[in-house]
C-alpha cells in the first residue's frame, strides 16, 4: 500500500481525506504539547507518545510502574498544555462511589438539596492506584469511562468534553488491593508499562531541581493549545484513511490470540486462556489513527500497529497458570503472534 492508493473519496464525502494544511496545523499543535511535556517531564518518550495517542483517539490509558517515575508529572503536565481541567483521585479501599462521582448536600437554607459534582467532571482525570478501590467504587468508574456521564440521584450529569482517564497501578505491592477485572482492563485503550529513566535521562532530572525547573517550586505549564484545538484533532483522527488491507491485518492479529494454539503451537498456546476481544480490533483502529497524525500522516500503515502491539494488547490477553508458572509475559505471546501472522 503507497500514499497515493490511500486517497479514494471524493471530496464530497464527509469523511474527505486530510488535506495538508489540516495535517500542518495538527503536527504544530502537537509539537507544542510535546514540547511543553518535555519541558517538565525528562525522557518517558514512549509515555508522551502513548498519553498524545489516547487523547487524541478519545480513549483511556492505564500506567504500570513502581512509584516515583513521574507519572502524575505526565498527567499535569499534559492536562496544563491543553488548557484542561485536571484532578488526581487517590485510590484507597475506603474510596467510596460518592468521593468520585459526586452526591447530593441538604442546603439547610434555602430547605433543599443540591448536587456537588465530584472530582471525576474535569477533563483529564488521574485515577492513581486504580487497584486499591473497592469494586463498588469500580463500578462508577465504569460507568463514567465507557458511558462518558455519571449518576446522581436518578439525574444523568455529561462529562466534560474531551474527557480522559489516565490511571496508574502498582505492579508490586499487592496488600489491600483489588485485581481489576477483565471487563474493565478491556475499557482501557492502551496499557503502558513505565520503565526506570537511562542514566542520562536521571542525571537531567537532578540538574533540573538544582536549577529550579522541577521540584516543590517549579511553575505550572503555560497552556500552549485549547480544549477546543484538542476536539479539532480527535475529529481529524476520525478521518484518517484505514487501506481494508490494514483492516483486515488487524482483525487476523487480534483472531490470532484466539486461537494461539493453532496459530502458534501448543507450546504457547497453552500458555493463554482468553484472548482479545474485539475491543481491541477496535483500540488498533483508533489508537493507530491518532498515531498517524502524530507521525504527520493522513494513512495509517502496518508500522504503526507493530509500534502499538503491546500497549493495545498486553492488558487484553489472560495468560495462565502455567505462563505465570514459567514466567511468560504477554509481550512475548504477542510478538510471536505478530511474526506469525503476515504483514501486508
Amino acid at each position: 500500500m503507497t500514499p497515493a492508493t490511500a486517497v479514494r473519496r471524493t471530496p464530497d464525502d464527509p469523511s474527505t481525506p486530510l488535506t495538508a494544511a489540516e495535517l500542518t496545523r495538527a503536527s504544530e499543535a502537537i509539537e507544542k504539547v510535546s514540547a511543553s511535556f518535555s519541558s517538565r517531564v525528562v525522557g518517558q518518550r514512549r509515555v508522551r507518545t502513548a498519553l498524545l495517542v489516547t487523547l487524541l483517539s478519545e480513549g483511556h490509558i492505564l500506567l504500570e510502574s513502581v512509584p516515583g517515575l513521574a507519572k502524575t508529572l505526565a498527567a499535569s503536565t499534559l492536562a496544563h498544555a491543553v488548557s484542561a481541567r485536571f484532578t488526581r483521585i487517590q485510590c484507597t479501599p475506603d474510596l467510596l462511589p460518592a468521593d468520585i462521582i459526586g452526591t447530593q448536600v441538604y442546603d439547610p437554607r434555602r430547605h433543599e438539596f443540591e448536587t456537588q459534582l465530584g472530582p471525576v467532571h474535569a477533563n483529564i482525570v488521574l485515577l492513581d492506584e486504580i487497584n486499591r478501590a473497592s469494586a463498588k467504587t469500580q463500578s462508577a468508574l465504569l460507568e463514567a469511562m465507557q458511558e462518558r456521564q455519571t449518576s446522581i440521584a436518578g439525574t444523568v450529569h455529561p462529562l466534560p468534553d474531551p474527557f480522559m482517564v489516565m490511571a496508574t497501578q502498582n505492579p508490586i505491592e499487592e496488600e489491600g488491593t483489588y485485581v481489576l477485572p477483565h471487563a474493565q482492563m478491556d475499557r482501557f485503550l492502551l496499557k503502558e508499562v513505565v520503565d526506570y529513566p537511562t542514566e542520562d535521562d536521571e542525571l537531567m532530572v537532578l540538574e533540573r531541581i538544582d536549577d529550579g525547573t522541577l521540584g516543590q517550586h517549579m511553575t505550572d505549564v503555560e497552556p500552549v493549545v485549547t480544549t477546543a484545538e484538542v476536539a479539532e484533532l480527535q475529529e481529524l483522527v476520525r478521518r484518517v484513511y484505514v487501506d481494508p488491507a490494514i483492516r483486515r491485518y488487524v482483525v487476523s492479529l487480534v483472531r490470532a490470540t484466539r486461537d494461539v494454539t493453532g496459530v502458534l503451537g501448543a507450546e504457547l498456546g497453552n500458555y493463554v486462556e482468553i484472548g482479545a476481544s474485539p475491543r481491541g480490533s477496535i483500540a488498533f483502529f483508533q489508537a493507530a489513527r491518532a498515531m498517524a497524525v502524530v507521525q504527520g500522516r493522513h494513512y495509517v500503515i502496518p508500522e504503526d500497529i507493530r509500534e502499538l502491539r503491546h500497549s493495545v494488547l498486553r492488558h487484553r490477553i489472560h495468560l495462565s497458570f502455567e505462563a505465570l508458572a514459567d514466567r511468560v509475559r504477554p509481550e512475548t505471546v504477542i510478538d510471536a503472534v505478530f511474526r506469525a501472522v503476515p504483514t501486508p
